[in-house]
């Protein structure tokens, strides 16, 4: 029945128009019903389909063309369009164009993290002298995979150069005694998509004629790296404890400020009687008596009326005096030592 092709670019999203296929082979939408139409492919069923009440194909899943082709080119879904009663087909041709969707990626010299490479320059190099090469790859394919390389930050960067198209890094001078013996290059490796996408690498050199030499700077490498990780961690830690203490002191302060006015306010407000506070050994001097509610007193009385020598005896429950509020006076209750009071030599002391 004839031939279609498409183009369309990876990382379409889902349900995305591929193209009209009804309008494309003047074919009626009633044709597509009546005659059943259906995809007749292999893998490519996962990535289309068939709306026959519009006679369009459309994205059925997102396409990733390096998982798809990896670097075959072109990359294309080949495909049928079967229909029935009279049975005709149609071949579909669908390309998938590239997107620049990967950085690229970074082989050599290879990121290690915590430990550390360095390429070693001796002190003799002349100029040209080949210190090492960064190796990258970009899997997109076509434009988006050439790679271009420039030096984006060096110690001395009238010492070395990086080839822009094959990631070589030499020498442009001779190399003297002066030289620093640390040496950190930092190289960008870029594609030609557009917009293009990059990648940077680290590349440690030292410059030295002795492997000591270079093994005691190397260890100087290491150990400033780790030194100012850990100063940026304990002052961002400092800086936390000292913010956390200040908004704490900041808001037990304004709490206790709060606290306390509102206790004021409250008893200014207050409308409940005040009732005073007696200590226990209160007097009462506002009534008729002086001695307080509940006293506790001795009896003294001397063994002979011609004596003047004192013998005490401890009062008991009963020898207590209590006062009546609601009275003028005093009352004392009925002492059961009367025998000992009615006596007439016998005086009676009471001590407050």
């Amino acid at each position: 029945m004839g031939q279609v092709s498409y183009s369309i670019p990876e990382e379409m999203s889902k349900g995305s128009l591929v193209g009209n296929i009804a309008q494309d082979l003047g074919l009626d939408l009633k044709r597509l019903k009546t005659g059943k139409a259906r995809l007749h492919v292999g893998n490519s069923a996962e990535y289309i389909e068939l709306n026959k009440e519009r006679g369009v194909l459309l994205i059925k899943e997102r396409i990733d063309r390096e998982a798809l082709c990896k670097q075959t080119t072109p990359c294309a879904l080949h495909f049928q369009i079967i229909l029935e009663n009279p049975i005709d087909n149609v071949t579909v041709k669908i390309l998938i164009q590239d997107q620049n969707d990967n950085v690229p990626q970074v082989l050599y010299p290879v990121q290690t993290g915590g430990s550390l490479v360095a390429e070693m320059v001796p002190r003799s190099a002349d100029v040209g002298y080949l210190v090492t090469k960064v190796v990258a790859v970009d899997v997109d394919s076509g434009q988006n995979a050439w790679l271009s390389y420039k030096l984006q930050k060096a110690t001395d960067r009238a010492l070395f150069e990086v080839g822009s198209q094959n990631g070589e890094i030499r020498t442009i001078r001779q190399v003297t005694d002066k030289d620093a013996v640390r040496q950190k290059l930092t190289v960008v490796v870029e594609d030609n998509g557009q917009p293009s996408r990059s990648a940077t690498v680290n590349v440690n050199v030292a410059v030295a004629d002795s492997f000591p030499e270079v093994l005691s700077e190397l260890t100087d490498f290491t150990h400033d790296k780790e030194y100012n990780d850990n100063l940026t961690f304990y002052l961002v830690l400092a800086l936390a404890v000292v913010s956390f203490l200040f908004i704490t002191c900041l808001v037990v302060i304004i709490s206790v400020k709060i606290y306390r006015w509102r206790q004021s306010r409250i008893l200014y407000h207050s409308s409940l009687p005040v009732i005073p506070y007696y200590p226990p050994r209160y007097s009462d001097t506002l009534g008729t008596g002086t001695l307080p509610h509940v006293y506790n007193y001795e009896v003294c009385r001397t063994t002979d009326s011609r004596k003047s020598d004192c013998k005490f005896g401890r009062a008991g429950s009963q020898n207590v005096l209590i006062m009546d509020p609601s009275s003028t006076g005093t009352m004392q209750r009925i002492q059961s030592e009367k025998s000992i009071l009615d006596e007439p030599d016998s005086p009676i002391e009471v001590s407050a």
